[in-house]
């Protein structure tokens, strides 16, 4: 294989010895095929390497530990951090489960179906699925309805029991609760279905939607 290698360092030296102290602090993808890579020379390479050692300095300090153990705790505080978010979710879908901490939360029958709705606040959209999952498996029988509201958006998750996908779809059920929402359509299974809108102050309109377009098919099966 052949390679093309080009050094620029601007003016000229007699000497590579002029250069002195040469730091590589960048690399990037210039074109197909292509490489940069941007380093400082001399007095300004002098300057970051002090500046990298006070970093360095700055977070061992703040860790509480030597420079040289810095990797041990960053990735102890990794994987610390890991598990408390999946304590988090789960903590989540066992209050939601329980109607705890969800504001607007009923269970109702709906033209002889099962239907349980929540409204969440804080609560990432990537959960509600799991949430959904849990709620399923507590009702036997039914449909779920999760809406999550954050920073002014709002994200949508229907779920319907496997007994009841032949005569319902969560796909057409959560479009119903989208369009409430200000969105446009959604994807999915028959049992599981998600969308969103830009419209998180009508939370419970979607919900309302779907409990409506539940009741139509109900109706019509």
């Amino acid at each position: 294989r052949h390679f093309s290698t080009e050094l620029c360092g601007g003016t000229h030296v007699s000497r590579t010895g002029d250069i002195g102290i040469f730091r590589i602090v960048g690399e990037s993808a210039v074109a197909a095929g292509v490489r940069r890579i941007e380093a400082l020379t001399g007095a300004a390479a002098e300057r970051h390497a002090r500046e990298q050692d006070r970093l360095v300095d700055n977070l061992a300090s703040l860790l509480k530990v030597a420079p040289a153990d810095l990797p041990v705790r960053l990735q102890g505080l990794l994987e610390e951090r890991r598990r408390l978010e999946r304590e988090l979710v789960e903590a989540r879908k066992a209050a939601t489960a329980g109607g705890a901490n969800a504001g607007g939360g009923t269970e109702r029958e709906v033209g002889g179906v099962k239907l349980a709705t929540r409204v969440l606040d804080g609560v990432p959209a990537k959960e509600l699925k799991g949430m959904a999952d849990a709620i399923k498996k507590q009702m036997g029988s039914g449909v779920v309805a999760l809406v999550a509201r954050d920073q002014g958006r709002a994200s949508l998750v229907v779920g319907v029991t496997p007994d009841l996908t032949d005569r319902l779809s969560a796909v057409e059920l959560v479009k119903a609760g989208s369009e409430a929402l200000g969105g446009q359509g959604g994807g999915g299974r028959p049992d599981m279905a998600q969308s969103g809108g830009p419209d998180a102050g009508r939370a419970e309109a979607a919900l309302a939607a779907i409990e409506q377009a539940l009741a139509a098919r109900s109706r019509a099966a």
